[in-house]
């Protein structure tokens, strides 16, 4: 079973991508999703992180509004907060893959957004970069809510610029067109590895 990282700057499509590949035929795990049924109610990071943000705390479960906040522009408490999340993230992941391997599935997806960041594409055969004009990124990010200029900037700043990502990416797929062409672009990278 080959292993497919995707990944993507916020806003550049990769929850398209993602539902495209879906479409045919291939689990995807995505890494965010975990992060939040961690967080949720009886998830099982909400103990170890409300030790360190009680303020997060809210009716059982973090609330991730609040924690955001409280680690958005404190770098140290984000690698408090990310020492905790990231190897729970890492166990979901590998029961996916188990989980993937015993249907005897010819790939599976991983949708990761910092997979670049956190070393994730070790973890790949190989890994694919959605990607978007800066304008077209802008406005899609925009019209989320609670989103602001300001908010964007910073995420942005987190995260690995465009450039970088789509240079160390296998593949590069274009979402900026079509929902069309992204799916033309992804069914070529999949026929190109036998996958369909």
């Amino acid at each position: 079973m080959l292993v497919i990282g995707l990944t993507g700057g916020i806003g550049m499509g990769k929850s398209t991508a993602a539902k495209i590949l879906r479409g045919f035929g291939l689990p995807v795990y995505y890494a965010d999703k975990s992060v939040h049924e961690l967080l949720r109610k009886d998830g099982k990071a909400v103990k170890p992180v409300a030790k360190l943000f009680p303020e997060a705390l809210k009716k059982g479960a973090i609330d991730r509004k609040t924690l955001g906040r409280l680690v958005f522009n404190n770098p140290a408490k984000l690698k408090r907060l990310e020492k905790i999340l990231h190897p729970m993230v890492k166990d979901i992941e590998r029961v996916f893959l188990a989980k993937a391997g015993k249907q005897k599935v010819r790939a599976a997806i991983l949708e990761i957004p910092l997979l670049f960041e956190t070393g994730g594409e070790k973890r790949c055969d190989f890994t694919i970069c959605v990607t978007a004009p800066r304008n077209v990124q802008k406005d899609r990010v925009m019209r989320r809510f609670h989103m602001t200029e300001t908010r964007f900037k910073t995420i942005l700043k987190r995260q690995m610029p465009d450039a970088k990502k789509r240079k160390r990416a296998d593949y590069v797929v274009q979402t900026g067109t079509s929902y069309a062409d992204t799916k033309r672009q992804l069914k070529n990278i999949l026929t190109q590895n036998e996958l369909i």
